[in-house]
């Protein structure tokens, strides 16, 4: 499905920054979310993503990944996301983007 154009200006307003995963909880009342703890440089951030059915909690601890920070908190299952991580879905499949070189955390993206 193709969205509107946005304005590059638009598109700055983004916070995005490369987070790496350091705790991963399943989430008791639900088959596909996660509650993920991710480093961003200067603190850590609690984000709920719907990723259980694509990966093992284990193999996500570590993993550097793409966190859009400043979107609006929202509580999930009674817990308060304070992010989001970016991936890829095609219908079937859902791979996480991740940094193709091993920078720091808090490293900007745009």
């Amino acid at each position: 499905m193709e969205k509107p154009v946005v304005k590059f200006e638009e598109f700055q307003r983004l916070d995005l920054r490369v987070g790496r995963i350091i705790a991963v909880e399943r989430m008791k009342k639900s088959e596909k979310m996660l509650k993920l703890t991710v480093n961003i440089g200067k603190e850590e951030r609690i984000i709920v993503a719907g990723i259980a059915g694509h990966y093992d909690a284990d193999e996500l601890i570590g993993q550097k990944v793409v966190v859009l920070l400043n979107i609006a908190p929202r509580k999930i299952l009674g817990v308060e996301s304070q992010g989001m991580i970016l991936a890829a879905e095609d219908g079937v499949l859902v791979s996480l983007l991740k940094p193709d070189k091993d920078v720091s955390e808090g490293s900007t993206i745009g």
